[in-house]
């Protein structure tokens, strides 16, 4: 089995949030605000021996107009929006969607190609998920494909194994095919494990724990911003729903 092999690349982004305080020149701290606010989706977070991203009890929907109860905290490496009103923002995930706070243009990591990965650990909590996807700028309506790196529901996490989603959904981008999968992990899902997209012209591959578990010959060419995510889909306890990661870097080739 092929593993992820780091030779020739350069590392450009790094961050095993050890600071007392959330590094601002990596992570925009908020999610997808245009659609909402930032008051709305301000993120809640622990640093200093890793991240933990939490959903508290009083936490509230990040957008109910077009999210229902779904819950976010989130950190991003990049945002923009068109004019309150339009229809011009990031991952538009509904044909209705517009603008309710413009944002500015905020670039603070946005890889076109080489390799993506985190150390992280998942939940065993059936109303939560995590998850780290890469999303294209949106500069223009094409440049929207998405890079999931890793995403897993609590619920599919046992004893014994996990599945993990990975792999590519185009949203708007016609250059792009769906191609998704869940790959099965063993052992336990909520220990740390390694995931990692690694993608160039024309061809993504995706890792568990340095082993090739996906390749899929397309690739989005065009800047992308990280999205690192715990969603709660159903408003019931314990809480906080978390997110623990350990570190995530960022490589670029020679």
């Amino acid at each position: 089995m092929a593993t992820l092999d780091r030779s020739g690349l350069v590392l450009e982004f790094s961050d095993d949030f050890s600071t007392a305080e959330l590094d601002t020149a990596h992570w925009f701290p908020y999610y997808l605000p245009h659609w909402s606010s930032r008051a709305a989706t301000a993120a809640r977070f622990e640093v200093g021996s890793g991240l933990r991203l939490r959903i508290d009890e009083d936490q509230a929907p990040w957008a109910e107009e077009w999210d229902g109860p779904l819950r976010a905290t989130a950190l991003q490496t990049g945002s923009r929006s068109g004019r309150v009103g339009s229809p011009d923002g990031q991952l538009r995930f509904r044909d209705d969607l517009v603008v309710r706070e413009e944002q500015a243009e905020e670039w603070l990591y946005t890889p076109t190609g080489g390799v993506v990965e985190l150390r992280a650990r998942a939940t065993r909590d059936a109303a939560a998920m995590v998850a780290l996807y890469l999303i294209g700028d949106e500069k223009s309506p094409e440049r929207s494909g998405e890079l999931c790196v890793m995403e897993v529901f609590g619920r599919e996490v046992a004893d014994d194994h996990a599945l993990v989603g990975l792999g590519i959904h185009p949203w708007g981008d016609p250059a792009l095919r769906d191609d998704f999968v869940k790959v099965r992990l063993d052992g336990d899902g909520t220990d740390w494990h390694d995931y990692a997209v690694e993608w160039m012209p024309g061809r993504s591959r995706f890792y568990i724990d340095d082993e090739l578990v996906h390749e899929s010959p397309q690739a989005p060419g065009y800047p992308m911003q990280l999205m690192l995510t715990v969603y709660e889909f159903e408003h019931v306890a314990p809480h906080p729903k978390v997110f623990d990661v350990a570190l995530v870097r960022g490589w670029r080739r020679l």
